[in-house]
């Protein structure tokens, strides 16, 4: 373990939540291996979780519902929405579920467990925002490292494909880029050993928050809209909207990153412009 905070406390979990939540724990563990828990079982919360929070926006795109909420005026076809959705049923059977098989003995020696008791809540939520800032800051190089010319032309201008992003597109990538940022979001558990309760929280968080930045939508009660430094729709949207060179907008959560050093000065003008337009409009 990296810091005392995050060793198991005896308490685990709000009392009113605790003895269902152990029972539920209780009977995974014994009807299953740990083994299928981390793999199959993680695939398939992976899976459940990116299609339903992810396929909505197809829906919105193709019904017009939502769209003064909608960020670019342009739309997807038909076809180009169905490349994505077979595209990516083939990578995450072919490249992810193979990952996740062969990295159980990694995560298993860095301290992955399943066994009783849960950890107590505070080590989970501590755990949580170490490996959103961690994720964000590992991303953010690696985004970066993607957009040069090279990289680009070979293996991200893939992701970009879709210049107007929909909730799918979070994963529509290059397997290699699959691998590459794929290690920002799995680091931060190798490092710490945690849980696996905590590790499929994790895995929820980082699949809403990816699915959120790329659907398209800013709406009033976007995530973005309440908490300080996240990024979210409108955010990374300019990123896809803009030319590779100068589209900046490299994090995947938060803004500092970017404000600090300067690849979102492009992203702010535009919001200013867009905000100036908008007051005049009022007038």
């Amino acid at each position: 373990m990296l810091l005392a905070l995050f060793l198991p406390r005896k308490s685990p979990l709000p009392h009113s939540m605790a003895p269902l939540v152990e029972s539920v724990w209780q009977y995974l563990i014994t009807h299953f291996s740990e083994f299928q828990l981390a793999t199959i079982g993680t695939f398939l919360i992976h899976e459940s979780v990116f299609f339903l929070s992810g396929l909505p926006s197809i829906y919105f795109e193709r019904s017009g519902l939502f769209s003064e909420y909608k960020i670019q005026k342009k739309s997807n076809t038909a076809e180009a929405q169905e490349k994505c959705i077979v595209r990516l049923i083939l990578y995450h059977v072919c490249v992810n579920l193979p990952v996740m098989l062969v990295s159980y003995p990694i995560f298993r020696w860095m301290g992955l467990r399943s066994s009783q008791p849960l950890p107590h809540w505070s080590v989970v939520l501590s755990q949580i925002i170490f490996y959103f800032i961690l994720e964000d800051f590992v991303f953010y190089w690696g985004h970066r490292l993607l957009h040069t010319k090279w990289l680009y032309k070979h293996v991200h201008s893939v992701h970009h494909e879709y210049a107007t992003p929909f909730g799918l597109t979070s994963e529509y990538a290059h397997p290699a880029e699959i691998l590459f940022l794929g290690f920002a979001t799995v680091v931060g558990p190798a490092l710490t050993g945690p849980h696996l309760i905590t590790l499929w929280l994790w895995v929820i968080l980082r699949v809403l928050e990816t699915v959120d930045a790329h659907s398209g939508y800013d709406f009033p009660w976007s995530p973005s809209n309440f908490l300080p430094l996240y990024g979210g729709a409108h955010f990374h949207d300019y990123h896809h909207r803009v030319l590779y060179t100068k589209s900046g907008n490299y994090s995947s959560t938060f803004v500092y990153m970017d404000w600090l050093f300067g690849t979102d000065k492009g992203y702010r003008k535009l919001k200013a412009l867009e905000e100036e337009e908008g007051s005049s409009k009022k007038l």
